[in-house]
């Protein structure tokens, strides 16, 4: 239907009365999930991302168009267990009408220190015009955008309608998607898509949509590094052996330039332009000390969209309060790497085990294992969705999206593409720069989240009258 049609704005009035009357109740649901500590890493409780699952399952059943609500649980290749338990719901489309395929996660990171958050991170608190709580904005807000933009359109349109629908709200996104690619495999026909939406990335701001049009892939491993047999007296060998923790120190400065850039050749980057976004700003949204530099080289934004980042992000070796005058035989670390969007994550992490192969100083032993790899993705913004996509943003926040990058990784949408080759994928979400996703003191703006819902709503109520697309 042309869009600004009489039929249409109808529509377009009643969903947007529907999310305004509907967005108390959407709250409280959102608090209810928050409650629940669903945290899914392998040291954490299952029944509490089952929990989780669960009450998704009963706010996807209460919406009362699908034909089928489920949770379901596939299997981890090359493992004898099961993944946490996902959601999964679908009716089929009528009349010509597309399939749209609805993503989240109900799993969160775990809270971390509870002092370093100023609320209960499993109890959801309002401060001013934002929602605190672990889960609040990733990803417990995109399970509730999705939910809402139903309701919405059935407040509008009723059960009734012609648009095809499929939700997948998973449980272990925050520990890797171990079982997403079978999970995919052993449902492929319910939840076959024309178009994709997965909820679970940014705002530019607070007032300005975006559409995430690129994300870059990760690399990570646990790199071991072995000088001695044993531990030895610092005082009566230091200075003629070298123990593991120099070696370790001079291995991972080489992973970097001067500037702080990655200095591993085969990693690559792109050259993509980017909106303006200044030192300031980067400071503001960080917490960058005064007096420290940014790193690296070429536009901000390109630095965290479309070149390789390199992060130590764990060292096993023996603690400030326990060390004692010894030389250590064996450092531990855990290495993260982000990689550019249209590199091969293989590649990738083969150039990076050779590097760190070759450049070990003083013949010192490397071992690596634990090795995971994700896919970098961009986003093809050529067809009919995301044009649907920009109207509904820019009617429901009353100015156009920005195309932005993500210097973070959704390594399953290249599972997605694998597997729904001609579907349309599209990226949004209802975090902004200072929702602290992943970090105390995560939280929801209140108002970037309504017009999150409404902008969903628009879109389901357009693609529902898009008839021969």
């Amino acid at each position: 239907m042309a869009a600004g049609s009489g039929t249409e704005s109808v529509t377009r009035t009643a969903i947007g009365t529907a999310v305004e009357r509907g967005l108390p109740s959407t709250i409280a649901d959102l608090c209810a999930l928050v409650r629940i500590p669903s945290v899914s890493w392998a040291a954490f409780n299952r029944e509490q991302v089952a929990a989780s699952a669960d009450a998704v399952a009963r706010l996807v059943r209460d919406l009362n168009v699908f034909d089928s609500v489920q949770v379901v649980q596939a299997g981890i290749p090359g493992s004898t267990e099961l993944g946490q338990p996902a959601i999964l719901a679908s009716r089929p489309a009528r009349n010509g009408r597309p399939t749209v395929l609805l993503y989240a996660h109900h799993d969160v990171q775990p809270p971390g220190k509870t002092e370093d958050w100023e609320s209960d991170p499993f109890t959801p608190t309002v401060r001013g015009d934002r929602l605190y709580g672990r889960g609040a904005a990733d990803d417990k807000a995109g399970v509730m955008a999705h939910v809402a933009s139903v309701r919405a359109l059935v407040a509008a349109v009723g059960t009734d309608f012609d648009l095809g629908l499929a939700f997948f709200i998973e449980g272990e996104e925050e520990f890797g998607s171990r079982s997403f690619a079978t999970f995919l495999d052993e449902n492929r026909e319910a939840l076959r898509a024309d178009v994709i939406v997965v909820a679970d990335s940014n705002n530019w701001d607070i007032h300005t949509p975006a559409i995430t049009t690129a994300l870059r892939g990760n690399v990570t491993l646990r790199l071991t590094v072995r000088t001695l047999a044993h531990a030895s007296h610092s005082g009566m060998f230091g200075g003629a052996v070298p123990d593991a923790m120099l070696a370790t120190i001079k291995l991972l400065a080489s992973l970097y330039n001067d500037d702080g850039s990655v200095a591993v050749s085969g990693l690559t980057s792109i050259d993509v332009p980017t909106p303006d976004y200044s030192e300031e700003q980067l400071r503001a949204e960080t917490g960058l000390l005064p007096g420290v530099a940014p790193i690296g080289h070429g536009s901000i934004l390109s630095r965290i969209w479309s070149q390789p980042a390199l992060t130590v992000t764990g060292i096993d070796a023996p603690t400030v309060d326990n060390a004692s005058n010894t030389l250590t035989p064996a450092v531990t670390v855990r290495i993260s790497t982000r990689i550019a969007p249209g590199q091969s994550a293989v590649q990738a992490a083969a150039a990076l085990q050779t590097h760190l192969r070759e450049q070990a100083p003083f013949g010192a032993q490397v071992e690596i294992d634990d090795v995971d790899t994700g896919e970098p993705f961009l986003v093809d913004t050529s067809g009919w969705a995301v044009t649907e996509a920009r109207q509904a943003m820019t009617d429901a926040w009353g100015v156009p999206p920005v195309d932005i990058g993500v210097g973070g990784s959704i390594p399953f949408i290249a599972d997605l593409v694998r597997v729904f080759p001609s579907a349309q994928i599209l990226v949004t979400g209802v975090e902004d720069p200072d929702s602290r996703a992943h970090s105390p003191n995560e939280s929801l703006h209140l108002g970037v989240f309504k017009r999150a819902v409404l902008s969903e709503a628009f879109l389901l109520g357009s693609l529902n009258e898009r008839a021969g697309y």
